[in-house]
């Protein structure tokens, strides 16, 4: 299990690539099924453009808030491996923001542990999202839904 949030751009293709050809070897045989989520930044909100984006977060606690949610899907899911990773900083439309990918003998399990993380991810991790408009800055108040 990994879990690290960046203040740099990452390429999530490469990143999964490389954390899939660490897992256990002795494990392989399990691994029926990985599901993985990218987001990006998108370059417009609730109709307005967005030419950036600021993801802020509280140190210390935003990790240990993804380790409890992927602890949690763990007990829910019976995963073989998970990794998160979480941009913070500056971002620009098109940058990749996260990357969520699990690993479990069964596509079921693994498509709904995916989607718990990401859920858990937009609408109770301690992140905050500043956008820049044409309108100037603005806090994000609220996640668009799934």
């Amino acid at each position: 299990m990994l879990i690290e949030l960046r203040d740099t751009p990452f390429e999530p293709l490469v990143e999964l690539a490389s954390y899939q050809s660490s897992l256990d070897r002795s494990r392989c045989g399990q691994y029926g099924a990985t599901a993985m989520f990218i987001g990006t930044m998108r370059d417009a909100n609730d109709g307005e453009a967005v030419r950036g984006l600021t993801l802020e977060h509280y140190p210390g606690m935003t990790e240990r808030y993804l380790q409890r949610s992927v602890e949690s899907a763990f007990q829910q899911w019976p995963l073989l491996d998970a990794l998160v990773i979480h941009r913070v900083g500056a971002l620009q439309p098109n940058d990749p923001m996260v990357l969520v990918a699990v690993w479990t003998a069964h596509r079921a399990a693994a498509f709904a542990a995916c989607r718990f993380l990401m859920e858990e991810l937009k609408s109770k991790a301690p992140f905050w999202k500043r956008e820049d408009t044409v309108a100037g800055p603005h806090w994000v108040e609220h996640n668009t839904p799934g």
